[in-house]
């Protein structure tokens, strides 16, 4: 009975190391995906100013991704491994005002040796995706009037239903929200 009671304690050790280098495996994933949202919200603010001066510009953010792209993949691949994970696979996705950043990973370290056989060489894998968004519009313009040329008012955007002043550019934080979504 003592024998079967501490194979039991054993086994439960067991799950107790698996979940615990799957739970490892989840947490570098997800840094390594919100790490590459916000190396690309950060790349992408000054894209955004410039934006603001060509029509449809908010529309056009996401496009010509290759330099933001490639910087985000790096930044995801170094937390990756600061979680001491590699990276096995990733998904960069345009969407609407939207971009996303898929990274699967997999543990450097394995289960490790355990009652169980066969799991001293399992290693922890999981996959998380992080969207950047963009958050604002820019405000309806308005009519001259008359014929005389007015001052033209400082450019606005409105984010979140909050006009805001583009001089001096606003915090990224809100103009892109970056979250965790799977």
């Amino acid at each position: 009975m003592v024998a079967g009671l501490l194979f039991l304690a054993f086994a439960f050790f067991a799950v107790g190391q698996a979940s615990a280098t799957r739970n490892g495996a989840q947490g570098a994933a997800d840094s390594a995906a919100l790490a590459a949202a916000q190396r690309a919200r950060i790349l992408l603010g000054p894209k955004l100013m410039a934006a603001l001066t060509s029509p449809n510009g908010l529309d056009d953010v996401f496009k010509d991704e290759g330099a933001f792209v490639d910087a985000a993949h790096a930044k995801g691949v170094s937390f990756a491994a600061k979680n001491h994970s590699d990276v096995t696979n990733w998904k960069p996705e345009a969407g609407d005002r939207q971009y996303s950043f898929t990274f699967w990973v997999k543990t450097q370290y394995s289960v490790g040796s355990s009652v169980i056989p066969g799991t001293e060489q399992d290693h922890g894998t999981a996959h998380a995706t992080a969207v950047i968004k963009l958050r604002c519009d820019l405000p309806p313009s308005g009519g001259t009037g008359s014929g005389s040329q007015p001052e033209p008012p400082p450019v606005t955007i409105t984010c979140d239903g909050k006009d805001l002043p583009i001089v001096p550019m606003p915090d990224l934080e809100k103009i892109f929200t970056v979250k965790l979504v799977d």
